[in-house]
């Protein structure tokens, strides 16, 4: 920035100097949450009480996190919470990108109608009842499928992945025909290629969207112990230690129990389950910034 400013007329550096500081600002606004958060998880919840935590614990403890820990069924959630959230995003991914691809081919003769419906699901829902009547009916109760199946194509996801393939010129389809390649083949090595940046936006949300999941848990598979998930188990420890139920304690959690407020034990579930999907925008940061100028013009 100091070679930049050598020679700049003192507007360009006055201006330059309002927008770093704008940007540091933006930054620190959108972490003190979080560290605020953070700190009081890790922080005595009887000192929580007087309040003043800022970004750093005044009176460190794990106490908060050893109730975590210490409820059973949090390692069985754990590892369906994240098969769902592979296996969801994955398929989820899939079957839009297939479907976008079907959909932005100009020689597709019910593109219109397989648009106008999805459009429709956008709009119009049956609403929970008959959507658990369904799945009843199809015997996906106390099943893993049910994590799945429901939500495999998503017409926003399907119509956000039309419209990138979209701006890609039909020209290269035409091109990959002609040197003998199939729909699938143009599809896999020409489309998915070019569409990165859209699938990694798709992909973090199903992402999120499965990992954060858990009141299909409460309709379909409460009573399954085997699939329960993640964000299920820990909001039953958040409603036990908020009502003081001791149905779900584990034997040796009584004492500890005593010398937590719900208040921690909310901080402490809040960055168990933000922390592991959060480890995920870094490897999708840089689709992002591609798609940002994959549009840019050279001046």
């Amino acid at each position: 920035m100091t070679s930049r400013w050598r020679g700049a007329p003192v507007s360009d550096r006055v201006f330059d100097i309002v927008v770093y500081f704008t940007i540091m600002m933006a930054t620190l606004l959108t972490l003190y949450p979080f560290l605020n958060v953070l700190a009081l998880s890790f922080n005595d919840s009887i000192d929580s009480v007087r309040g003043g935590i800022t970004v750093w614990p005044r009176e460190f403890t794990l106490k908060n996190y050893q109730v975590i820990f210490g409820f059973d069924g949090l390692t069985t959630g754990f590892r369906i919470s994240l098969l769902r959230t592979v296996a969801g995003t994955l398929l989820g991914l899939a079957s839009a990108s297939m479907l976008a691809f079907t959909l932005a081919r100009p020689d597709f003769q019910g593109r219109r109608f397989i648009s106008v419906f999805l459009a429709l699901t956008m709009y119009v829902s049956g609403g929970l009842i008959p959507v658990y009547m369904l799945i009843r009916d199809l015997g996906m109760m106390n099943s893993f499928a049910v994590y799945i199946l429901p939500g495999l194509v998503s017409a926003f996801n399907v119509f956000v992945i039309r419209s990138f393939i979209d701006g890609i010129p039909y020209a290269l389809q035409e091109s990959a025909k002609i040197d003998g390649a199939n729909d699938f083949t143009i599809f896999w090595r020409v489309i998915l290629p070019m569409t990165k940046p859209a699938l990694a936006t798709i992909a973090l949300f199903l992402a999120v969207g499965q990992w954060n999941s858990w009141f299909d848990t409460y309709l379909y598979n409460g009573s399954s112990e085997q699939l329960t998930t993640l964000q299920y188990e820990l909001m039953k420890v958040l409603q036990s230690t908020t009502t003081g139920n001791g149905d779900y304690r584990s034997n040796n959690m009584t004492q500890v129990m005593t010398a937590v407020s719900p208040e921690s034990v909310k901080m402490a579930i809040t960055i168990f389950v933000t922390v592991p999907i959060l480890l995920v925008y870094p490897f999708l940061q840089r689709y992002f910034v591609k798609g940002m100028t994959l549009g840019a013009v050279k001046g």
